[in-house]
């Protein structure tokens, strides 16, 4: 059943692409150019293209007739099997289009999906791409199970009447049901798996499809991570060490991109794959200077992030590929806007240096230094703080040992709640809830406590 849902590739299709465009969008000299890119990744081949601007859509076919008959007279001419649109289209939008035409017609989300389907490669990206085109599908129905047709009345099947429809639409919801809480047990553990690593400062890619980011962790950890140029070629996020000149390791982790208008199917089901994103200390936010469109696709990534909630997350824009024709025009233009950015490229490994100075010191701005008084017999809190900070001085005396050490603001917030008493030196101690009685059993919410 499920297998039907991930099978919807266009490989190997000949499609016309159509756009409308709407008074408030924005696009580069060609209004077709990302959809050209996305057509091409899902493995159709694209003959032609319409585009049309309109105050608003026609509430039957999107386009209008005029347009409508162009597009069936492309179709016709280049022998096409599917028409691919750039816009949501309804339900009925999409059958009475394809009546009209005489093809298949999709819309962008659909394109999408099946993008994401084909490069699903682990269990946890599979069930997030299943989830999103079923709830996608299902307002959709028309008889796509082809082995229900073969199903006849019987007792727990069918009441009274029910229409194949209805037995469709339930066994949908059920396995909807049914993803929701393989994925909640997934998210769940993702969540534990980074607490984890809560002892390390982590730095989280986040960006436009296709705009680097892969690229840049390979040059950055040697990890080997598939980069090609292909939008959405990273579903699921990998974690690497990378070593800071002058500072030392931190986690460094790649995640899936986003772009324009991303469906909230995807948004909702790859929650879990970004918990990376959401719990790191530090986001780099990585844009592409080769794109013409670079400046609105970095509005559309802080988009997704206010989504997600963490658009207010320390973040750093890394402006990748400066080495590419046109990309120190681009370049500016960015740098106007957001003057803290900084240029790179991930292939010659340009602006390296001020990428880890940047780096360095914004993850500097969050720590403190404070001084605080152990029991002699607290060995682990001592071995601790050796692990997640800079011990700067270390004095032993008859009933205490007292520790001077640098370190984040969240690991001091932890000393707090476990009820030790913080001098401080530099810095600002973060905000925290009174120590609980039994501080252990508040460990996880501690780990994961606010940057501040």
């Amino acid at each position: 059943m499920r297998e039907h849902y991930r099978s919807t590739s266009v490989a190997q299709e000949r499609s016309v692409l159509a756009r409308v465009i709407g008074p408030s969008d924005t696009f580069t000299d060609d209004p077709l150019d990302e959809l050209t890119g996305l057509a091409q990744s899902a493995g159709t081949q694209v003959c032609d293209g319409v585009v049309q601007r309109r105050e608003k859509p026609d509430t039957k076919t999107f386009l209008g007739k005029g347009k409508v008959s162009e597009l069936k007279m492309m179709v016709e001419a280049n022998g096409a099997d599917l028409v691919i649109f750039d816009n949501d289209l309804s339900p009925s939008q999409t059958r009475n289009l394809e009546k009209a035409i005489g093809c298949k017609v999709i819309d962008r989300t659909e394109l999408i999906l099946d993008i994401f389907a084909s490069n699903a490669q682990t269990h946890e990206a599979r069930l997030a791409v299943e989830l999103a085109q079923l709830e996608y599908s299902l307002p959709r129905l028309k008889r796509l199970w082809t082995h229900l047709s073969r199903q006849t009345m019987g007792v727990g099947m069918r009441g009274p009447g029910e229409k194949q429809l209805e037995v469709d639409r339930r066994l949908v919801e059920r396995r909807i049901h049914e993803l929701k809480l393989d994925l909640s047990k997934v998210e769940k553990r993702r969540e534990r798996e980074v607490a984890g690593r809560r002892d390390y400062l982590t730095v989280s890619l986040v960006g436009y499809t296709n705009a680097g980011k892969s690229t840049l962790m390979n040059a950055l950890t040697e990890a080997d991570v598939l980069a090609v140029d292909k939008l959405f070629a990273t579903l699921d996020t990998r974690t690497r060490r990378w070593t800071l000149p002058s500072w030392g390791p931190v986690l460094l982790s790649d995640t899936v991109g986003f772009i324009r208008d991303l469906p909230h199917h995807l948004v909702a089901s790859f929650r879990a794959t970004l918990e990376e994103a959401r719990q790191a200390d530090l986001l780099l936010h990585v844009a592409d200077a080769s794109n013409p469109a670079v400046l609105d696709q970095i509005s559309a990534v802080y988009r997704v992030l206010h989504e997600l909630g963490i658009d207010e997350k320390q973040t750093l824009l890394v402006i990748n590929k400066i080495d590419e024709p046109g990309a120190a025009e681009r370049m500016s233009a960015v740098q106007n806007r957001y003057p803290r950015s900084i240029g790179i490229s991930a292939k010659t490994r340009q602006g390296f240096d001020d990428l880890a100075r940047s780096v360095s010191q914004m993850l500097s701005d969050d720590f403190v230094t404070v001084g605080l008084r152990l029991s002699p017999a607290d060995g682990r809190t001592v071995a601790w703080l050796t692990k997640v900070g800079d011990v700067t001085s270390k004095q032993y005396h008859d009933e205490y040992v007292e520790i001077h050490v640098r370190l984040p603001s969240r690991h001091a917030g932890r000393l707090m709640r476990e009820g030790h008493q913080l001098e401080v030196h530099a810095g600002t101690l973060p905000a925290v809830t009174p120590a609980p009685d039994t501080w252990r059993e508040q460990l996880p919410s501690a780990a994961n406590a606010p940057l501040h």
